[in-house]
């Protein structure tokens, strides 16, 4: 698996999480800008790699801006450091000289149809792989994105959701290309996968280091909201055991030109049975979760027993 990320708390998290599967590879990381800058994503990923016994997995530095759209970054939800102002040392090790986009199409180029693409960020990466390789779709196995909010609102606005909001046009790029498969994971199945107290003193009771760590960064927004959505943690976890999920298939497009409704993703909704069929490749769009099951995951791949 090669993970495409904005490492702020909920990255953190999903990172965690698969480095605590022993059935998954992390080949390899790249950054891209959207909660933090890219440059503080990078760091904070070496962070989350160390304490996860990940360091051998390179992190790459991928786009420092997306395609048309200012950046708009998000201190209010994951601090100014991105780690919920948790005041976390930085990482020994170095960053690899490689960017982030050359990086996924190194690895999709020398293992064509044996690598998974998780993209828990903005898509800017992913968009300018895309233009430089149009064969990168069946070079890869599988993509899960977290993003978008087909049928519920959204949180960047009340019709975007953050990632695809921070780059649309990248976005709409990704969603457009013929993939071998595209999972969705957006805000209809997060807004389900909801942390809560009693899951946040089982991991506090924890001794493991990716649980101490969990702790540390989640403080700040169960102290604020009592609750933290696991956005890209589900994502993660999708990605890994595909029956988590219920899901919609369906050609999902993005909103480029709304005055109010740029970034939104819109999905039609309708039976097969009513209108002309798509062109556009359809998506696979997460709808309904297994609640009990993505907590007790999510538990286990901490450290945290029965």
């Amino acid at each position: 698996m090669v993970v495409d990320c904005d490492t702020g708390v909920d990255d953190a998290l999903a990172l965690l999480y698969l480095a605590g599967d022993p059935t998954v590879e992390l080949v390899a990381v790249g950054t891209v800008d959207g909660n933090v800058p890219v440059p503080l994503g990078a760091q904070n990923c070496l962070r989350v790699l160390d304490v996860a016994g990940c360091g051998a997995v390179p992190v790459a530095v991928g786009c420092d801006r997306p395609l048309l759209e200012p950046s708009h970054y998000a201190e209010h939800f994951h601090g100014r450091d991105g780690l919920g102002d948790s005041g976390l040392p930085p990482s020994a090790r170095q960053l690899s000289p490689e960017s982030a986009v050359g990086q996924l199409l190194r690895l999709a180029r020398s293992q064509p149809g044996e690598l998974t693409l998780l993209a828990i960020g903005p898509l800017t990466n992913v968009a300018v792989a895309l233009m430089l390789e149009p064969e990168l779709p069946v070079l890869l196995r599988e993509v899960v994105v977290m993003g978008g909010a087909v049928a519920c609102p959204g949180n960047q606005s009340p019709w975007a959701e953050f990632n695809v909001a921070h780059d649309p046009e990248a976005a709409e790029m990704v969603l457009s290309a013929a993939w071998n498969e595209l999972t969705l994971v957006g805000l209809d199945a997060t807004s389900q996968a909801i942390l809560r107290p009693p899951a946040v003193a089982r991991i506090s009771a924890c001794g493991s280091g990716s649980a101490r760590f969990a702790t540390r960064i989640v403080r700040q927004q169960m102290e604020l909201k009592g609750e933290f959505e696991l956005c890209d943690p589900l994502a993660a976890a999708i990605c890994v055991d595909r029956s988590l999920a219920t899901r919609l298939s369906t050609p999902v497009r993005v909103e480029l030109r709304g005055e109010h409704t740029r970034g939104a993703t819109i999905a039609d909704l309708r039976s097969s049975e009513v209108g002309p069929a798509s062109p556009r490749p359809a998506v696979s769009v997460a709808m309904t979760i297994d609640f009990d099951r993505f907590i007790a995951n999510f538990l286990t791949h901490l450290g945290v027993g029965s």
